[in-house]
């Protein structure tokens, strides 16, 4: 079944390249559903493979302007001191035990229907927050940081959140920045986030690195084919199904 792993990588790799979502919230489920890998194993190798791969999306942006480091900075205020709590909890659980395994499966399908709502209503958090003047009567800097702080613990005990929740969030609290831009800001976050949160799996001992070889020699050039593509493909219809094919599985892991 080795060859799989490459398969599956390249797989998540075009849907990331397609539409810019569903690294975390692919590769842990399947990883967990079809292939039956440990959940912690599966989150913790994931995370280090969103590190690899994000941080040369995040170089690229960086160069283009793309990045609004405040905004970066803000989100890591929160993400990385609430992601090395989220571990250290972990650690009093002990990663081979039922309980957290019941917990991280939990908190991975939770995060992943959060991520199927936040992929089908993005466009509209976007105008209500526009309309609605919430940003001109709230203080935007905590409210960022509360943000770090939720992605913090989602990501590190589920792998997903990075991506499609941060971006929801970005679109609520700076509805006048360019799509591009909280894209980039939101990769930029995810590396420093998903290393850290990865770096404390692997001292828990819960990273595959044999696997995560195998799933970046297929990654890695499904999200180069796909970024080619994107144009080519409807990304309204991908999303669509991207976002029902996570809730089926988020519920399925929750229920």
């Amino acid at each position: 079944m080795d060859w799989l792993y490459p398969l599956s990588g390249l797989i998540v790799g075009l849907i990331v390249g397609l539409t810019g979502v569903g690294g975390g919230s692919l590769m842990t489920p399947l990883l967990v559903l079809f292939f039956g890998i440990q959940p912690a194993v599966a989150v913790g190798t994931d995370l280090l493979y969103a590190a690899i791969t994000k941080a040369s999306g995040s170089f690229v942006h960086a160069r283009q302007g793309h990045v609004d480091w405040k905004t970066v900075g803000l989100l890591a205020l929160g993400s990385v001191p609430a992601s090395l709590l989220t571990t250290l909890g972990l650690h009093q659980l002990n990663a081979d035990t039922a309980h957290m395994t019941a917990v991280i499966k939990g908190t991975l399908g939770v995060a992943l229907i959060l991520t199927a709502v936040a992929i089908i209503f993005r466009h509209r958090i976007t105008r209500f927050s526009r309309e609605s003047g919430w940003v001109k009567t709230h203080q935007i800097a905590p409210a960022t940081v509360i943000v770090g702080i939720v992605l913090g613990v989602l990501v590190t005990l589920s792998s997903v959140g990075a991506g499609a929740l941060g971006v929801a969030a970005l679109f609520f609290l700076y509805p006048k920045a360019s799509p591009v831009r909280i894209v980039g800001t939101d990769i930029a976050h995810a590396v420093p986030l998903t290393l850290v949160a990865g770096l404390g799996h692997a001292g828990l001992g819960t990273v595959d690195y044999g696997l995560l070889v195998s799933l970046l020699i297929g990654s890695l050039p499904g999200i180069w084919i796909g970024s080619h593509l994107s144009s080519r493909v409807s990304e309204r219809w991908l999303r669509s199904a991207l976002a029902g094919i996570l809730v089926l599985v988020g519920g399925r892991l929750v229920f």
